[in-house]
């Protein structure tokens, strides 16, 4: 495998072909990227295994075109109901990486406790200085979307970093589409999936747990409110 890593870091470095789908050449250097991550125990599980080759080039595609470190990519990116989704916080941490913007931060609106508790994420555009916000999320939204009512919701136990994420989240999608790919945070998929579904959620929590920011994120967050960190969930499945 070593030998395999050095020859494809040789082909990348002279320029001759790029991994990805445009060529012959280059897609058979993705696929040969492919086979040494599915191979790796430090990726989740579900990129490990010759039957995974398929979902590693996608996400080595994926990073590539984020301007993304691979292995990072892969252990923020994950399978909820047979649906691929981000971590929150390499989602935000791709938008504060990306230049065009501050990095994000966050205003509290409404009564804590009651159904008007709210967060607005915004963040300045760095060419223009504009002060670009995001739309509010409450309690109240959560409570009608049915989001804090869904069995093991983490709405009802940490609201504030719930509605910080969800904030976020929103925030990006309608500022800058691209940087999610138009996929959906882990936290949104679980929201909106049946009840019925519901007994797969222990078995993502683990997996996220397991391999989420083992490749330690440069960007932080910055928020105007600090919060305790919680240590079963830091950089997991929101």
């Amino acid at each position: 495998m070593e030998n395999e890593k050095q020859e494809i870091m040789k082909v990348q470095e002279t320029g001759v072909v790029q991994a990805g789908f445009g060529s012959v050449e280059s897609f058979a250097l993705l696929q040969r990227m492919s086979k040494m991550f599915c191979s790796s125990t430090l990726v989740p599980e579900h990129f490990r295994g010759e039957q995974n080759i398929g979902n590693c080039a996608i996400a080595l595609n994926m990073a590539q075109r984020l301007n993304a470190d691979p292995l990072m990519t892969m252990q923020n990116l994950y399978v909820v109901h047979g649906n691929p989704g981000w971590s929150s916080k390499f989602l935000i941490a791709m938008f504060n990486q990306c230049g065009r913007y501050t990095s994000i931060k966050y205003k509290e609106t409404g009564k804590q406790g009651t159904d008007s508790q709210g967060v607005i994420a915004y963040a300045a555009e760095k060419l223009t200085g504009e002060v670009i916000e995001g739309p509010e999320v409450t309690i109240g939204m959560a409570k009608a979307e049915g989001w804090y009512g869904k069995t093991g919701s983490k709405w009802k136990t940490m609201p504030g970093q719930m509605l910080r994420y969800r904030a976020a989240a929103f925030l990006i999608r309608t500022t800058a589409p691209e940087l999610s790919m138009g996929l959906h945070t882990t936290e949104e998929i679980i929201d909106i999936t049946p009840d019925a579904m519901e007994t797969t959620r222990e078995e993502v929590n683990t997996e996220i747990s397991k391999t989420a920011n083992t490749v330690p994120l440069e960007a932080e967050v910055e928020t105007e409110v600090k919060e305790p960190e919680d240590n079963h969930l830091a950089g997991a499945n929101f």
